[in-house]
């Protein structure tokens, strides 16, 4: 599952460099009393005077920094892609070294946005200075010297890291890949219990870097006037972090129960497939059943909960390998969804500058992303793309980032990124929704489209195992780092927290005993080592469906939800491109408002879509003890 695009952050709300901030008048020395009167007659006329405009300082300021701060996120941007499509000591460090520059200027000019809060400041330049305050990636460095350039080394060194792990057996090694398949296809305990140990063992060596990256983190967010770095990050989305969080867990709340309807069925299928004594009838889950290697989606395990065996099922990556689909093709593919809406071709040096493959002379960061590295429409995805229906997904994901880049690249610096997180992460997976058995069918990739209900609820059933089942996941990750670096999480209750919160939220154990501090598994998956926040997913998630039923309506189309395919629609790509365009110039209520026509988000087109699941799944549950 592709999820993290590196440069967005950056993109989204870099931060920049020292300026200081203007110096306060200084006030006249009296040494004669014969000049005292004199001087109250020189105040008097000074209030009369003109004063200077702070809201002229604060535009000349953010106008300086949109030219600055380019140079500074492409040399940053470089450095990362050679880092993740060549991982070395050398460019590890050469990523290091660019990070630390715009950490270092980003200190300055964020402690400087804070000097201006004149009224008459014009709303563009209040949006910007805003967007400064609450930069959160790359994360804001201690002032001191030696702790910034320890914090990008940190940064770089854990990265590295992730992307080099191997489990080994002697002299055997599997990568990430390699285990990735075994958790995907393998249908043995064993077998899946020794690929999960392995591949949550390379992260046993990031737990003491995490742990000073959490310190030196905290400290440069305390000083930019942040309590530790999760409350930075919950302030970024128009609301204040308190409200966030809240406004986090009403959403929640709305989608649990679709959560836990599927939980209870899949249980009981695997206790059926597996035992109840290693799947028990009303507890929780053991994690690496569940078809990946995070138990975050569960689209692999589809064989063996299928509602109706042989319905209708739609088995996307066969088709594919069938009619000799290869890496460029696949994204050609997703290519031609976007154009049919009206949308622009990806420009040559996509093609050109990509990675599609995993290389054989180097190592790699093979976790899927979306860059512009240039920010001038030097548009490119970095995969190690797999023949198969959830690399085709991801594509199709990977690309709504690409767009959004696009019809944005040319707004100031501090524009370029997403409403909030969560649009950015949403704009492919919307696109994806319109992946129908009908679309299907129309590219010539299966013959028939399932009529009847047997074949709906396969359908759903297949989709709900990647939709539904991430729900918890995505919210939880960001609630374990919120909880680390506020301290509530200490560092020696790491994976005691980790699998406290799985448990609460996904029903999910782990496979064996993972006593703190022998283990750091929540440092098995990328987002962590990588700093990159999460929440954004989870909201992608709610808002996928929000946009989807509105470019439905755009598109025309009157039927159920889950049938529509806005394919071809220009009408629903004009309101997406309009949407886009905006980037983050407005706050992110009005940018839901220009494609939903509402201002709030809402799961309730989620709940919609899965109507015929849902209610099939109590049916099926009836008699079942649900929950954990």
């Amino acid at each position: 599952m592709s999820r993290t695009f590196p440069l967005a952050a950056l993109i989204a709300l870099a931060s920049l460099a020292t300026c200081g901030g203007p110096e306060p008048a200084k006030k006249p020395v009296k040494t004669e009393t014969k000049k005292v009167e004199a001087k109250k007659e020189d105040t008097k006329a000074d209030d009369k005077a003109p004063k200077p405009s702070q809201a002229a300082d604060a535009k000349a300021f953010v106008d300086r920094v949109d030219g600055e701060l380019r140079a500074l996120i492409v040399a940053s941007g470089k450095a990362e892609w050679d880092k993740n499509t060549n991982i070395t000591d050398a460019t590890e460090k050469a990523a290091a070294d660019a990070n630390e520059k715009l950490m270092e200027y980003m200190a300055g000019a964020i402690k400087q946005a804070t000097t201006y809060n004149d009224p008459d400041i014009d709303p563009d330049t209040k949006r910007k200075l805003h967007l400064l305050r609450v930069t959160a990636s790359p994360p804001p460095a201690p002032s001191d010297p030696d702790k910034r350039k320890r914090l990008a080394e940190l940064g770089a060194k854990m990265e590295g890291i992730y992307g080099k792990g191997k489990a080994c057996e002697g002299t055997k090694c599997k990568d990430l890949g390699q285990l990735e398949d075994i958790i995907n296809n393998s249908r043995s305990y064993d077998e899946l219990l020794a690929a999960w140990t392995g591949w949550h063992q390379i992260a046993v060596e990031l737990r003491p870097l995490y742990q000073e990256f959490v310190g030196l983190a905290n400290e440069g967010a305390k000083e930019i006037g942040y309590k530790d770095l999760g409350e930075l990050w919950r302030a970024s989305y128009d609301m204040s972090p308190a409200e966030f969080e809240q406004e986090a867990e009403r959403l929640w709340t709305q989608v649990s129960p679709l959560y836990n309807q599927l939980h209870c069925y899949v249980r009981g299928k695997l206790a059926d497939k597996y035992g109840k004594d290693r799947v028990p009838e009303a507890g929780l889950i053991p994690a690496h059943l569940l078809g990946n290697m995070w138990a975050q989606e569960w689209a692999n395990i589809y064989p063996l909960v299928e509602p109706f065996p042989g319905a209708a099922s739609l088995d996307v990556t066969k088709a594919l390998v069938k009619a000799k689909y290869d890496e460029i093709k696949m994204v050609k593919l997703g290519e031609s969804f976007f154009t049919s809406l009206g949308l622009d071709p990806l420009p040559a040096t996509f093609w050109e500058r990509s990675m599609f493959q995993k290389p054989k002379d180097r190592e790699v960061v093979c976790h899927a992303s979306a860059w512009d590295v240039e920010l001038n429409d030097d548009l490119r995805i970095k995969m190690c793309i797999k023949i198969n229906q959830e690399d085709l997904v991801t594509i199709h994901h990977e690309l709504g980032h690409n767009y959004y880049y696009h019809y944005y690249y040319t707004l100031p610096v501090l524009f370029q990124a997403g409403a909030h997180d969560g649009f950015h992460e949403a704009i492919g997976d919307a696109i994806a929704l319109s992946i129908t058995p009908a679309y299907l069918k129309q590219l010539g990739l299966i013959k028939d489209v399932p009529a009847d209900e047997k074949g709906l609820i396969n359908l759903q059933m297949q989709d709900a195992l990647e939709k539904i089942a991430f729900l918890p996941f995505g919210k939880l990750i960001d609630q374990w780092r919120w909880d680390v670096f506020s301290g509530k999480t200490a560092p020696e209750k790491y994976n005691e927290a980790w699998w406290a919160l799985r448990a609460k939220y996904q029903g999910i154990a782990p496979p064996t005993s993972r006593p703190d501090p022998e283990f750091f598994d929540a440092g098995a998956k990328y987002h962590i080592p990588a700093n990159v926040p999460y929440t954004r997913y989870f909201l992608a998630r709610i808002l996928q469906f929000q946009f989807h039923k509105a470019l439905c309506a755009a598109a025309g189309h009157t039927g159920p939800l889950h049938e529509c395919s806005i394919y071809g629609k220009t009408a629903a790509g004009d309101k997406l491109k309009a949407m886009l365009a905006l980037g983050a110039s407005k706050p992110w209520p009005e940018a839901l408002e220009a494609i939903t026509g509402t201002r709030q988000m809402d799961a309730a087109p989620m709940i919609e879509y899965f109507g015929p699941l849902l209610g099939w799944l109590e049916e099926q549950n009836k008699g079942r003890t649900c929950g954990w």
